[in-house]
């Protein structure tokens, strides 16, 4: 058979632990089961094993349809875009409504390099007296 792409934790037979928690499409607990059994569940139902929680004791599994697999993998592509990205920083700068044209000049500039950069800017401005 081609070599599938992995969708996210491991899909389908390689499954490094003996003891699975299982839940099924329907977000039901089957409990716990040994690989085989899982695996054999797999096959009957036409579905695949996809890892949920590898921190847990047992390792918590849910078998998907590929329909289930695509939707999930888009929710978290979804998440993912809407987190902060770490090393993104917000630069801030102020500035009164008084300033004058060289002062102005410069700090235009430096916000056009921090947006260069990828930063985010907020640019605050204080009214004058």
């Amino acid at each position: 058979q081609p070599k599938r792409k992995a969708a996210f934790g491991s899909v389908g037979r390689r499954i490094p632990y003996r003891i699975l928690h299982i839940i099924n499409q329907d977000g039901e607990s089957l409990g716990n089961m040994h690989r085989a059994d899982a695996l054999r569940l797999m096959d009957e139902h036409g579905l695949k094993l996809v890892l949920l929680r590898e921190n847990a004791e047992p390792p918590v599994y849910r078998l998907m349809t590929g329909q289930q697999i695509h939707e999930e993998q888009l929710k978290r592509a979804e998440k993912k875009k809407a987190s902060p990205k770490p090393g993104m920083y917000i630069k801030e700068l102020s500035f009164s409504s008084a300033i004058g044209k060289n002062d102005l000049e410069t700090k235009t500039k430096q916000i056009a390099q921090w947006i260069e950069k990828k930063h985010h800017v907020k640019v605050t401005i204080r009214q004058a007296k």
